[in-house]
């Protein structure tokens, strides 16, 4: 008979889709993922977007700085498109060693992305430069249309812009960020090898009936939106089938309780301080425990060309609530996702980041 799994050591995993925010609540939410991971692609989207590489080191000298003292973390940076990126600032961001990835943000479409792509062909001498670098474009793939339905919009955005993007920059290589539908999943493996995608421990555990029934639930808001129980499904097939071109990226997304909490919540789930253990979860769930290291460590390093990490994590099963705020400095506190809820694993910190357990 088989027995399960109580303990995993882990490589020291990647989170391939991170954001960070700045000042306060960057020294705030750092302490969270560095426990856990060793390296994390950080978005862009500041109030102010880094958009040239020169903001990118400014902003990564702010993650480091912010690092606490026992903890070692490598921000791997990425820069925001614009209408106004050019090839040859695609070209500075690779010859740096530390931008991986360019982020295409549809204008209007998720937070802080008003500055984002207004039309692809706007960004043709971009993708040009990032098809001749290398260099990963990095896709938030939404249409930001108000005539599609909010369900439809990752689908559709695969049918009107990606495919033919494709098609016309055969040496692109792209990152599909939190995919949510079947869809999605079966556009990746038909691209397999130009395309990977990342999945989010909320698409992996969640479908909408746990953001609407019974009430709104505010903390599970997040886009691209929570769908179907057999998007879910197909998703969670997909992150555990093995194959190389699925890996985490978490998206751990912190906003202020009252910004969540609010007429007009903010969209995010901040899920940093209980990733691996959401992770374990769900692959806990589909018998598949076997095949988290390579989806934590694995896949995804590959697919980007950095070298492996080194060290381990532990996880252990052991039942537990997940801490219920993340104080952060003259704001109000983020609460992260599955506050206070019971959790089947329990991951072993590296060191633990002020306000563990709160």
């Amino acid at each position: 008979m088989h027995q399960p799994l109580d303990r995993l050591e882990l490589p020291t995993p990647d989170d391939l889709h991170l954001h960070l925010r700045d000042e306060a609540m960057l020294r705030a939410v750092l302490p969270w993922t560095a426990r856990q991971f060793g390296r994390g692609l950080v978005m862009p989207n500041l109030p102010v977007p880094v958009t040239s590489t020169t903001a990118a080191a400014a902003y990564r000298e702010r993650i480091l700085a912010a690092l606490p003292p026992g903890l070692d973390f490598e921000p791997l940076m990425t820069l925001y498109l614009t209408d106004e990126t050019t090839a040859e600032e695609i070209r500075r961001a690779k010859a740096s060693g530390f931008v991986h990835a360019a982020k295409l943000y549809p204008a209007g479409v998720t937070t802080h992305s008003a500055a984002g792509v207004t039309g692809l062909e706007r960004v043709y001498d971009a993708l040009d430069g990032l098809q001749d670098t290398g260099l990963i474009l990095s896709v938030h793939g939404e249409v930001a249309d108000p005539q599609v339905d909010i369900f439809d919009r990752e689908a559709v955005f695969l049918e009107r812009h990606l495919a033919p993007l494709l098609e016309r920059f055969a040496g692109l290589r792209v990152v599909l960020e939190h995919v949510t539908t079947a869809e999605g999943v079966a556009f990746v493996r038909a691209n397999r090898g130009r395309v990977a995608a990342t999945f989010t421990p909320q698409h992996l555990l969640l479908n909408r009936n746990h953001l609407l029934v019974g009430g709104l639930h505010p903390h599970h808001y997040c886009l691209p939106v929570l769908k179907r129980e057999d998007h879910r499904l197909a998703l969670l097939q997909a992150a555990t089938s093995g194959e190389g071109c699925f890996f985490a990226g978490t998206d751990s997304a912190p906003h202020g309780r009252d910004a969540k909490e609010s007429a007009c919540g903010c969209a995010g789930c901040f899920s940093a301080p209980t990733a691996l253990e959401l992770y374990a979860e769900a692959f806990d769930e589909a018998g598949a425990l076997d095949q988290l290291p390579t989806f934590l460590a694995g896949h995804g390093a590959r697919f980007y060309g950095l070298k492996p990490t080194t060290g381990t994590v532990t996880l252990v099963r052991e039942r537990w609530e997940g801490p219920v705020c993340a104080p952060v400095e003259g704001q109000k506190p983020v609460i992260p996702f599955r506050a206070g809820e019971p959790l089947s694993w329990r991951a072993l910190p590296r060191s633990s980041p002020p306000g563990f357990g709160e």
